[in-house]
């Protein structure tokens, strides 16, 4: 039986646009108008849900600290989790990030932009391999090479991590803590403007392809998926836990 998206949202014609939306593109839902109930959701063993729509501003338990629990468990680790909200601020989006949370997504939204979203995160969440390639750039994790238009790259070892943590994140923002920490580490105490560089000089080396990175002013950078993603291999976290440590030891 398909598992649901958990959507966690209190308005009620917000939670019904979205429950008939998802459903009419044969999508299964649930629907949990608090924290508490989300929770209790998340964690059913018989039928847990395979994606969440979360609402930041929720009533009692706030939306970022749902996030922050469904973090903090194994059973949720690496459940997919969608922002929706009407904070459109950089902090509140950052802060969301930060959490956990994969992508974000903007009251009032599209639904189409909303689909298509969630279907490309369950597509990099159901992936398990070390390989990315689309129509125009081909990386290879385990050989450490990388391809653009049929052209070889040639990286440094920080420029190879910082793009497979980019790729790793494929089509979400990568917040600029999250970048810092997977390729200089947790105790890194250097200013931003270092990952700036390195993210200015992997576009150079990358020619066209480095056009896919994307800026997002005050949260950090998004790898862009390309026109024809999805007949890409996706690569989802549980694949590439060490991805960016192969990179740095080789």
């Amino acid at each position: 039986m398909p598992r649901p998206i958990l959507i966690v949202e209190d308005d009620p014609d917000v939670a019904e646009g979205l429950r008939y939306n998802l459903e009419r593109e044969q999508f299964k839902t649930r629907v949990a108008p608090d924290g508490e109930q989300a929770l209790r959701d998340a964690f059913d063993p018989r039928n847990p849900p395979t994606l969440i729509l979360l609402d930041l501003m929720l009533p009692g338990m706030s939306g970022l600290e749902l996030c922050r629990r469904l973090r903090r468990e194994p059973a949720t680790l690496l459940m997919p989790i969608i922002m929706v909200t009407a904070c459109a601020s950089e902090a509140d989006i950052a802060a969301g990030l930060d959490v956990g949370a994969d992508d974000y997504i903007k009251k009032p939204f599209s639904v189409r932009e909303l689909v298509a979203r969630v279907r490309a995160l369950l597509r990099r969440a159901s992936a398990d391999v070390l390989t990315y390639e689309d129509e125009q750039l081909s990386v290879d994790f385990a050989g450490i090479k990388v391809t653009c238009e049929g052209r070889e790259v040639r990286l440094t070892r920080k420029e190879f991590a910082l793009l497979a943590a980019l790729v790793e994140c494929a089509g979400r923002v990568a917040t600029r803590k999250h970048l810092l920490e997977r390729v200089w580490g947790h105790l890194y105490y250097g200013g931003e403007r270092t990952l700036d560089v390195h993210v200015r000089r992997l576009r150079q080396n990358l020619g066209r392809c480095g056009e896919r990175i994307e800026t997002v002013t005050g949260v950090g950078y998004r790898f862009a998926q390309a026109a024809t993603a999805g007949g890409a291999t996706g690569v989802n976290r549980t694949g590439t836990e060490k991805l960016v440590e192969i990179a740095l030891e080789v």
